[in-house]
């Protein structure tokens, strides 16, 4: 919920920054980190995971497989994972607390089948009212038993029975983690797995993220740029694992650069990355900025020295960067209109309104449309931003509050869930003034 004008002073409050000439450094990939994590427990012998995300959601996915019986130690620059090989000791019925992280219960609910106890997966209020039913349904195609224990097709769940394996259809309308949570585990089934995702998948280029990490541990799935993914039967090998840097954070500080003007690199960036929020860089140009991949290097470079112009883009490949794209419309001269935005009500909190809501707190106008919607030019106005605790929305908010001045963001430390030093990096860079 978000509150238009005054307000308590509750939270923190961030002033115009004027033009800017700053360097940061991406934090490490929560998607890369979560799904590495995960290969590294199912490998067969100790594995470490270097440059690891430090952020709430890896620790629920941490603690969750320590439940489950790995044995998972922090230690410098990373984390050690002792593999059970796919075989989990017997620790008996477990339940796993995955809080506001859907990333970490979606991807564990097909792991959960290799235990030989049940496992129940539940989480926050938020969690609760996040659907799961159609990755259930594949899971029962795929072997297992799921029970839903408060409402059907929503956590929490229990799950129990085996991965048989074999032909699996899955919806993935909502989510491509339904997809990448049996990629993931597959390759211990019974049965040789094929995965055949109905209709539209949400965010494809997770997909691709998923095969490369389970590549760099020894397992190649089919080609998952076509309609069924094929899965072997085999053992993930450990390996040393680097994990690159997070372009859905980075996307902040891009556009700090473009709405403040100036220049901004972000440095612990695959220029080559599949990333799909890597996309947001050449939103970024088609609006008026000036990109600098240099390829070859680790970092990239934004630089926006005129009037930013609205633009019409198919983001539903990087829908992590579009809270982030609708702060950056409100200084644009002209309307900006995005589309696939469906599935962003399913996110940490309904982000199609949150983008509406934001956008009217700060003075501008958002409106949404069929699967779109389209942020008008801004006339700014102070303002008290309740971010309902995510992550996304409070890092957004701070760029409005970068680049117009006068925005007050309730609870802050939200975005530990995600990008716990952002406001500290803003600090450091001499952008955020107590």
């Amino acid at each position: 919920m978000l509150w238009k004008g005054g307000g308590v002073n509750t939270g923190l409050k961030i002033k115009k920054a004027g033009t800017v000439d700053v360097e940061f450094r991406a934090p490490p990939s929560k998607s890369y980190t979560h799904r590495a994590l995960i290969c590294a427990a199912l490998a067969e012998g100790e594995s470490f995971i270097g440059n690891p995300l430090d952020s709430e959601d890896i620790d629920v996915t941490v603690n969750a497989l320590i439940r489950l019986g790995i044995s998972c130690r922090k230690i410098k620059d990373g984390i050690a994972v002792e593999g059970c090989g796919g075989v989990f000791p017997d620790v008996g019925e477990v339940i796993i607390d995955c809080r506001n992280s859907g990333t970490t219960l979606r991807l564990l609910s097909t792991l959960a089948l290799l235990s030989p106890g049940r496992v129940t997966l539940t989480g926050t209020k938020r969690m609760k009212e996040r659907p799961i039913g159609d990755l259930a349904d594949a899971i029962k195609q795929a072997g297992g038993d799921v029970i839903f224990i408060e409402k059907d097709g929503f956590p929490p769940l229990r799950i129990s029975g085996s991965l048989s394996g074999g032909r699996v259809i899955v919806d993935a309308s909502k989510s491509s983690q339904y997809v990448s949570s049996l990629m993931l585990t597959g390759p211990y089934s019974d049965h040789p797995m094929n995965i055949m995702p109905k209709g539209s998948i949400a965010s494809k280029p997770y997909l691709r993220i998923t095969a490369d990490v389970m590549r760099s541990f020894g397992i190649v799935p089919a080609d998952v740029s076509n309609g069924s993914i094929t899965i072997p039967q085999d053992v993930y090998s450990p390996s040393d694992y680097a994990v690159e840097g997070d372009y859905s954070s980075a996307s902040y500080l891009f556009a700090v650069a473009a709405v403040c003007g100036g220049r901004v690199r972000v440095n612990n960036l695959n220029p080559h990355s599949l990333q799909g929020d890597r996309a947001f860089l050449g939103m970024l140009k088609d609006m008026g900025c000036d990109i600098d991949l240099n390829s070859g290097e680790d970092y990239v470079v934004a630089e926006c020295r005129k009037g930013l112009k609205g633009i019409e883009v198919d983001m539903s490949g990087s829908p992590d960067v579009i809270q982030t794209l609708a702060a950056v419309a409100l200084f644009a001269d002209s309307p900006t209109t995005i589309h696939g935005v469906g599935n962003l009500k399913y996110k940490e909190s309904d982000r199609i309104q949150a983008v509406i809501d934001m956008a009217e707190a700060c003075g501008g106008r958002a409106e949404a449309g069929d699967g779109s919607v389209t942020i008008y030019p801004a006339e700014f106005r102070e303002c008290l931003i309740d971010p309902a605790d995510d992550h996304r929305t409070a890092m957004s908010a701070a760029v409005i509050g970068l680049g117009a001045g006068g925005v007050e963001i309730k609870n802050p430390e939200c975005v530990s869930k995600s990008y716990p030093e952002f406001f500290t990096e803003l600090r450091r860079a001499g952008l955020l003034h107590e």
